[in-house]
């Protein structure tokens, strides 16, 4: 039989994997305690067999969640979290020690960027470089480099990181190759490809793609070698070296930190996630055919989406993804107001979220990178006009003719 195709892998996930009385979905489960009638099944358990203890671990629901998205992020092994950012602290937290050093591209989502000052303060060396340029990245690696993180498309300037070129440097000098995946997801874009060792995604975005439901993944892919890597603690090291680094970020972060997905959440992805192809290509025909609109229009000065041919990156963007995604961002020419403009919008909901199957927008500098401060802003291309679009699923009619009434 020929490989499934992305959709078909999602939606015959659950059944596939023999659910209770035949259940097409997962079922949810939400009780926190699990019994044994042999105790020394629970003690197998927290020795590392297979199997559920307490819900801050595991649940069956969980468990299901984590197979479906292993399995369309090609991996080994995949650990869910209660949020994007929760999934990115663990990794982070669990597999670097003070004195560690990391590059990270400088053009990352604002809450990242915030948590790598965090970082800083636990005596993890951080440097930001331009990632869509190898040779900044090469001159950024110092002896104690151990990461390297990146995200596909970054928020909100649509920049793209030199991902295969920075994925050859990675397995060259054998660091850890993190790749936030979240804005383009693994239907638009396959991070093992360009050699990830780890993929992060933020799984309320596109994956759940209704905005109902929060939680976030780690999926290894079995490409790096962690018999190698120093940091991982000696109770972790047995059993098949390629489930080290995921054995160590689940018991981490969620056995000690408690980053955990509640089973609900959960359910409300896998559901989500079903519809997430049909959904990101009526996303990506209305994002270019809004790009087009608006890059021709006189009252825009700006438009940033890797679908446009004058984007810096488009030919890259190109070679790598399947698809430009979702994420569209424009500055608007002087003396427009941009919450005078977005109050005139009518279909387009101001409101921070990317992913979602109605269109949002906001404007960036008083908002999301508000924290950031001129400068940062100024270093990651954020012009103080600037508006960021998480385009929707309506009607592509409808929603040109929103912005065109909102212009005029």
């Amino acid at each position: 039989m020929s490989a499934l195709g992305f959709t078909t892998k999602i939606v015959h996930s659950d059944y596939k994997l023999g659910q209770e009385a035949g259940a097409v979905h997962a079922p949810v489960h939400q009780s926190v305690p699990y019994g044994f009638e042999d105790v020394q099944g629970l003690i197998d358990v927290f020795q590392g067999q297979p199997g559920h203890a307490y819900a801050r671990s595991s649940t069956p629901t969980l468990d299901a969640l984590c197979q479906k998205i292993r399995k369309i992020d090609n991996g080994v092994a995949t650990a869910v979290f209660s949020s994007g950012m929760s999934a990115i602290v663990a990794t982070f937290l669990t597999l670097l020690k003070a004195g560690d050093h990391v590059v990270c591209s400088r053009f990352l989502f604002g809450n990242t960027t915030s948590m790598l000052k965090t970082l800083e303060g636990y005596n993890i060396v951080i440097t930001l470089v331009d990632a869509t340029d190898i040779e900044a990245v090469e001159a950024a690696v110092k002896a104690n480099t151990k990461m390297v993180f990146v995200e596909t498309i970054a928020n909100p300037v649509t920049q793209v990181s030199a991902l295969s070129e920075i994925g050859e440097l990675c397995e060259k000098n054998g660091f850890i190759y993190v790749i936030d995946n979240t804005i383009t997801s693994s239907y638009l874009f396959d991070a093992k490809s360009v050699k990830a060792s780890l993929i992060t995604t933020s799984l309320s975005k596109y994956v759940a793609g209704h905005g109902n439901a929060m939680g976030g993944s780690v999926t290894d892919t079995g490409l790096f070698n962690w018999e190698n890597y120093p940091n991982i603690y000696e109770g972790y090291r047995k059993g098949d070296s390629k489930m080290w680094g995921i054995s160590q970020i689940k018991k981490k972060g969620l056995r000690d930190m408690g980053a955990c997905l509640s089973s609900q959440g959960a359910h409300l992805i896998s559901v989500g996630s079903e519809t997430m192809e049909l959904r990101m290509e009526r996303q990506a025909v209305n994002s270019m055919a809004l790009a087009e609109l608006l890059d021709k229009h006189p009252k825009i000065s700006k438009v940033y989406y890797p679908g446009l041919a004058s984007h810096p990156q488009h030919d890259r963007a190109k070679s790598l993804f399947s698809g430009f995604g979702a994420l569209l961002s424009f500055d608007l020419i002087d003396g427009i107001d941009c919450c005078e403009f977005l109050n005139k919008l009518n279909l387009v909901i101001s409101a921070t979220h990317l992913g979602d199957n109605r269109t949002l927008a906001l404007p960036v500098a008083p908002t999301i990178y508000f924290e950031m401060g001129l400068t940062m802003r100024q270093e990651m291309g954020i012009s103080e006009n600037m508006i960021r679009c998480s385009i929707g699923i309506e009607n592509t009619a409808d929603l040109l003719a929103d912005f065109e009434q909102a212009l005029a």
